[in-house]
This record gives structure tokens, C-alpha cells and sequence, in this order.
């Protein structure tokens, strides 16, 4: 154990505080968390710790979210710059007018979006969850934000249901093209292609795979393959390398990161326990309306 390691520890049991990191930060940070997940299961565990202090290893939304799951718990962020674009890539004056146009439209709001757009919405989702919560909806009409092309992916497993569609989009993977999967594929021939939905559908159409990080790693470890090309950050690499010591992983792009998540460092982690800043503040009448399709959301996909 070197030294700014061997400072969390002894900083998190002063401040009696837990680490919690994404699959997607850096490899040495999600060595010294203690829970280690995709947005669901990151937001879900936070409802469930005893500890007094949460550090929140991931973009700001993240944050966010286990702070109005957790109200009387510190959230700590080790770097407040770190943002993730597509969660502001919808609006309130854009879900207003689709109520308005839509008596019984639902606003499906992906967990990977502000705080603000959750207190306008009805129900909050993942990747992971997204299919089994739209379709319980009774709603036929289904606006969902901010991401495009989650919501095609889960309308086309849903024609019954009418989709309005968002522009938002997550950079890191709308921007992998069809052609660097062709060349992915011809390169590594044996390799099972696993494709995060948050990927252009003409791209998702390739996959052997299709499903939320979590998903991917579940998927990896009882696949019978042994060769897996991997479309989404790169920083799940880690964890799957780690559960699939025998199996190879490659990526299309060298380029599947995201610089925000990148953002959160060990000495970064020492500094936020040590200063207590920056923490999430939200008011409290701002949490309820957000806390509601978060609840409504924890609820449906049990």
C-alpha cells in the first residue's frame, strides 16, 4: 500500500466514509473503492450504506443523485468540474411543450441527466433498467431524455409505444462510427462484439450484445467466447480484465474515454476527505420533486 492510498484509508474510517466509483474512472481509482458499479446499481447502494460521508467517483449528475437518495449524508465530489455534457442536452421548456402537446405523455428521464430535468420528470431510468420500466409504464406516449439513442434503442423492442425523441447524446459513444466496427471485426474475427446502447442504433445493429455496463460485464464472464470487442469507455476494460483473467478485450477506437470521468485522481480523493469540498448542496423542496422519479424508478425495477 503506498502512502495516498494508505491516506484514504486512514481518512475513511475518521470520517467514516465510503468510496463509491463507476466503471468508467481510472483503474487505480476503482482499486480503492469500496463499491464499484454503473449508474443503477451506484444509485441503488447508496440507499443502503450506514456510512455518514459518501465520495462519489464520477460526474457531477452522480453526485447528485445519491445525495437526494440520501438527504442527511455529505457528498463529497473529488473534482466538481467533472460533468457529463449529455445530462444537460434537454430542457424544461422542451418537456412543458411536449406535455402540452402529449394529455398522457410520460417524461422518461435517463439517470445520466441534471437534477433539474428529474424534478420535471416522471420516472428516471438506466440503461440497465430503461426496457423493463417503459414497458411497465401505462402510458403510450413516451418522451425520453436526454439521450437519442437509448430511446431508439428501447423503441424498437417497444412499437406499441409512441417515442418523441430528444437530441442529447453521450460524445464518447455516438461518435464510434460503423466503420470502426467493421474494422474491429475484421481484425479480431472470433471476437463477440458488446455494444453500449448509448451507441447510434446502425451500430447497436452489429452487436452479438447489446446492454448497460453492468450487462457487458455480466455478459463477458459467462459467454462462452473468448474474445470480446468492447464499445463503450474504456475504463470498463478494468473490470473485466479483472473478472476474465483468461479472456481478451479490444476496443474500436483507442479513443472510447471519457476525459470528465478521467477527471477524479487518488490525491484528488485525499484532498475532498481532508477538506470536506466541494460537497453536493441541493435545497430540500428540490430533492423532494427530484426524489420522486428516482423512487418511482427504484420501485418499478425490482
Amino acid at each position: 500500500m503506498n502512502e495516498t492510498t494508505a491516506s484514504i484509508e486512514r481518512l475513511k474510517k475518521e470520517k467514516n466514509a465510503v468510496i463509491m466509483a463507476h466503471y468508467y474512472v481510472a483503474d487505480e481509482v476503482q482499486e480503492i473503492a469500496d463499491y464499484i458499479g454503473d449508474s443503477y446499481y451506484l444509485s441503488e447502494t447508496a440507499t443502503k450504506i450506514d456510512a455518514e460521508t459518501i465520495v462519489l467517483c464520477g460526474v457531477s449528475f452522480m453526485g447528485e443523485s445519491a445525495k437526494i437518495l440520501n438527504p442527511q449524508k455529505t457528498v463529497l465530489l473529488p473534482d466538481e468540474t467533472a460533468d457529463c455534457p449529455m445530462a444537460h442536452m434537454a430542457s424544461i421548456e422542451r418537456i412543458r411543450e411536449v406535455r402540452r402537446q402529449y394529455e398522457d405523455v410520460a417524461v422518461v428521464c435517463y439517470v445520466n441527466s441534471t437534477a433539474e430535468l428529474k424534478t420535471e420528470s416522471d420516472v428516471c431510468v438506466t440503461s440497465a433498467n430503461a426496457l423493463k420500466i417503459v414497458q411497465a409504464l401505462p402510458n403510450k406516449n413516451i418522451f425520453f431524455i436526454p439521450d437519442q439513442n437509448l430511446a431508439h434503442y428501447i423503441a424498437d423492442k417497444l412499437p406499441e409505444k409512441n417515442f418523441i425523441f430528444n437530441d442529447g447524446y453521450c460524445h464518447v459513444h455516438h461518435d464510434i462510427p460503423v466503420s470502426r466496427i467493421t474494422e474491429a471485426k475484421a481484425l479480431h474475427p472470433a471476437a463477440e462484439l458488446l455494444v453500449h446502447p448509448e451507441c447510434r442504433p446502425e451500430v447497436t445493429a452489429l452487436a452479438d450484445y447489446v446492454g448497460s455496463t453492468s450487462g457487458i460485464i455480466s455478459y463477458a464472464k459467462s459467454s462462452r467466447a473468448h474474445e470480446f470487442i468492447v464499445i463503450t469507455e474504456m475504463g470498463v476494460l478494468y473490470e473485466l480484465k479483472k473478472q476474465n483473467p483468461d479472456k481478451k478485450f479490444y476496443t474500436a477506437e483507442d479513443m472510447q474515454i471519457c476525459p470528465n470521468m478521467k477527471k477524479i485522481t487518488l490525491d484528488k480523493i485525499v484532498q475532498v476527505l481532508e477538506t470536506g469540498s466541494p460537497s453536493v448542496e441541493l435545497q430540500e423542496d428540490f430533492m423532494k420533486r427530484a426524489l420522486s422519479p428516482m423512487e418511482r424508478m427504484l420501485a418499478l425495477s425490482k
